[in-house]
């Protein structure tokens, strides 16, 4: 009896010395993390880019360099070499993850996106290397 009081009154002993974590998170980021859709259109141009990525805008609006921080010409050539690679990863499931890389990105060169599509697009590309510890081309992906 005193053997099981003594066992009891040690696991006791471990349970409350056990921290108790709370999470506290102002209500911007829940908020943030909520809106895990970007939809970046122009009907002018008729083009619509949908990035559904669980935490990107978070990531975008917390962790990527501002808008203006990059040329649009810098953007625009960078988003030409990651379209590049990640369509050429989608051609090639047997050497890529397909759960990665499902659908090709459809970037004309000679069409003028505007700075926010290009900007968007970098930083998602970014994010995505990050994330899922990807090397799209020769740079090495940094904020």
């Amino acid at each position: 009896m005193k053997n099981w009081f003594l066992i009891l009154l040690v696991c006791f002993g471990i349970y409350s010395c056990k921290t108790s974590y709370k999470k506290t998170t102002t209500s911007i980021e829940d908020n943030l993390k909520a809106q895990d859709t970007v939809r970046i259109a122009n009907d002018e141009l008729e083009y619509e880019i949908l990035i559904i990525e669980p935490g990107f805008n978070f990531w975008l609006q917390s962790t990527a360099k501002p808008e203006g921080y990059y040329s649009q010409s810098f953007l625009e050539g960078r988003n030409q070499l990651f379209v590049s690679e990640w369509n050429n990863r989608v051609l090639h499931p047997q050497r890529y993850d397909p759960r990665l890389y499902e659908l090709s990105i459809d970037y004309n060169p000679s069409i003028d996106y505007g700075y926010e599509v290009n900007y968007k697009l970098y930083n998602y590309f970014i994010y995505f290397q990050l994330h899922y510890k990807q090397q799209l081309t020769g740079f090495v992906p940094r904020i």
